[in-house]
């Protein structure tokens, strides 16, 4: 049985985040975004969400070249081929190289519509047990290591299981020492965003006092062979995220040693096919996994909670609730944590449904391609 996708729909939105972000990149005030849609004979309707960027600071793609990456090539091989599970659509866009936040947008639309056409949540149709997940939170750089500790301090008694601090040369072992002292047993960890090089390798080393979870990517994004170095001459675990684009990379980083932890996101690693690939041979190879954000409102926020209730995800998540990010988020009801935990959905699909009012204000122009 094939899925008879009718219609294929982007709608670009714009929205303003509760709280601007600040990585060692830079600050985010508003995300566009799109959310791709999927429509079958029936008018059933699956969701994605696209997690590029404005500007090309965390990869190299953006809004702009997803959308012209979707439109000019992969809804044209979507629209030529018959697809008779999702896993099709990740061969099927394996001819167009690298682009893997707009390949992911459009698969994701495609996995919802499936799980929704055989009447599962996606959560089952990807495999996943749990009913619960684990979910931590990234806090932005503060403007001062007071704001971030207030920060921490309110996350900690909504009961978040572990609090992520980004990090930048000049603001990193002084202010983790203060969090830590102030903070003896939560768990804890530090994302650089690629702002070290192996000049600062015993600069990093005063990280293994502080009994941290986890270093997230202190090295160039592209980078596997200089990790190694780093993670042999370190107790702490280094976790790869930017490096990660593939299964082949996790394998390459796993033979080389380069990480002890992987960070699977949905968008850079090219869809949920790739992550359970990943997922799956991490399980084999006894890595712990666990799912990064990236700032997605509440379609991509559901393909993560899906995706986490796989068993390898046994470190908490990026996915915090809804109202955290934004003032109002576009699904119905909305992602809610309740002390640390977020409450797998049993409905059909993503299991949320968007709010078609907050989706079209949120709406800055729509693009519809039909499919004979």
């Amino acid at each position: 049985m094939s899925i008879p996708i009718k219609q294929i729909k982007l709608h670009k939105l714009s929205m303003r985040l509760n709280n601007p972000f600040t990585t060692s990149f830079g600050t985010l005030k508003d995300k566009e975004f799109f959310i791709t849609e999927a429509v079958d004979e029936d008018g059933k309707r699956g969701f994605g969400e696209s997690v590029a960027f404005t500007s090309p600071w965390y990869t190299e793609e953006t809004v702009k070249t997803n959308e012209h990456i979707m439109e000019d090539f992969l809804i044209p091989i979507l629209q030529k081929n018959t697809i008779a599970h999702p896993d099709d659509v990740s061969s099927l866009f394996s001819s167009i190289r690298r682009n893997n936040m707009a390949k992911a947008a459009l698969e994701g639309a495609i996995w919802d519509l499936y799980a929704k056409r055989e009447n599962m949540p996606l959560s089952e149709a990807l495999g996943g047990t749990k009913k619960n997940i684990d979910v931590g939170i990234s806090i932005g750089i503060q403007p001062t290591t007071q704001d971030l500790l207030d920060v921490i301090e309110k996350y900690v008694r909504e009961g978040y299981k572990r609090i992520k601090i980004k990090i930048k040369p000049g603001r990193d072992i002084d202010v983790l020492k203060e969090v830590r002292y102030h903070f003896p047993d939560l768990p804890i960890m530090a994302d650089a965003n690629s702002a070290y090089t192996l000049q600062d390798i015993e600069h990093l080393k005063k990280m293994d006092e502080l009994n941290l979870m986890m270093l997230e990517q202190p090295l160039a994004h592209d980078d596997i062979v200089d990790h190694a170095k780093l993670q042999a001459a370190m107790d702490t675990p280094i976790c790869l995220d930017e490096s990660i684009h593939s299964l082949e990379d996790v394998k390459k980083a796993n033979q080389l040693g380069s990480c002890k932890i992987i960070n699977i996101k949905i968008g850079r690693v090219g869809g949920l096919t790739e992550a359970k690939r990943i997922h799956d041979y991490c399980e084999k190879n006894n890595i712990p996994v666990w799912c990064g954000g990236m700032l997605e409102a509440g379609v991509g926020r559901a393909h993560n909670v899906a995706l986490t209730t796989l068993p390898q995800f046994i470190l908490p998540g990026d996915t915090a609730g809804s109202s955290h990010y934004w003032q109002e988020d576009i699904i119905q009801p909305e992602v809610e944590v309740n002390q640390g935990l977020i409450h797998v959905p049993d409905k059909p699909g993503i299991g949320y449904e968007v709010d078609e009012k907050i989706l079209k204000k949120a709406t800055i122009d729509v693009k519809t391609f039909n499919f004979h």
